[in-house]
């Protein structure tokens, strides 16, 4: 069996799968206590619009979970964002799938955007995500952590290009998670994990 060939895009596989949750605390202890996964990005928004926080799941992939204050309750068949980033309204209700990021070949991040617009693709701005307050740059700089473009399949599903451009360290996570009633779970990311004393 011959195996295809992508001739379009080289993707690396999946970047990142953003869900969201109600309570990001208690994704935090599920995913990172009982499953296992490191907590390796955490991310305040800016105007108070909720939380991003990514999990390593292997081969330089990642599950992230946005926690939004004012979310809709979980409603099978309110799944997807009613615009692209940047461009308007992102959230999407708890439980569901906010978009698929494919991770690309940073040295043809820009060549990549070009050839979605090339093929009639309506694109988001490129953001270049910063631990700025307003969590993205125009330019591409030393903070930059990951740099995204964002478009819409035919049925709305939200896709993104997306690659990483550092490694993350121990400074990437400075952010307590939220409750589902608002408030800051102080200490569950500084805590160390029950499986991680576990093993030592």
């Amino acid at each position: 069996m011959t195996a295809e060939t992508n001739r379009e895009f080289e993707f690396r596989g999946v970047n990142h799968l953003a869900l969201v949750c109600k309570d990001m605390a208690r994704t935090v202890e599920f995913y990172r206590d009982v499953l296992g996964m490191p907590l390796i990005k955490t991310i305040d928004l800016p105007y108070g619009m909720g939380q991003h926080f990514f999990f390593d799941i292997g081969n330089g992939d990642s599950l992230a979970f946005f926690w939004f204050p004012n979310a809709p309750e979980a409603a099978p068949g309110v799944a997807s964002p009613r615009a692209l980033p940047a461009l308007g309204e992102m959230i999407t209700a708890h439980g569901s799938m906010n978009h698929i990021a494919f991770n690309v070949p940073a040295e043809h991040f820009d060549a990549y955007v070009e050839r979605l617009k090339a093929k009639g693709i309506k694109t988001s701005p490129v953001l270049n995500h910063d631990d700025s307050p307003m969590q993205a740059s125009a330019a591409l700089h030393d903070g930059v952590f990951v740099r995204s473009v964002y478009f819409f399949d035919p049925d709305g599903v939200c896709l993104e290009f997306a690659c990483w451009t550092r490694a993350f360290d121990a400074r990437d996570v400075a952010h307590d998670p939220m409750r589902a009633d608002g408030t800051r779970a102080v200490g569950v990311v500084g805590a160390v994990a029950p499986a991680m004393q576990a093993a030592e």
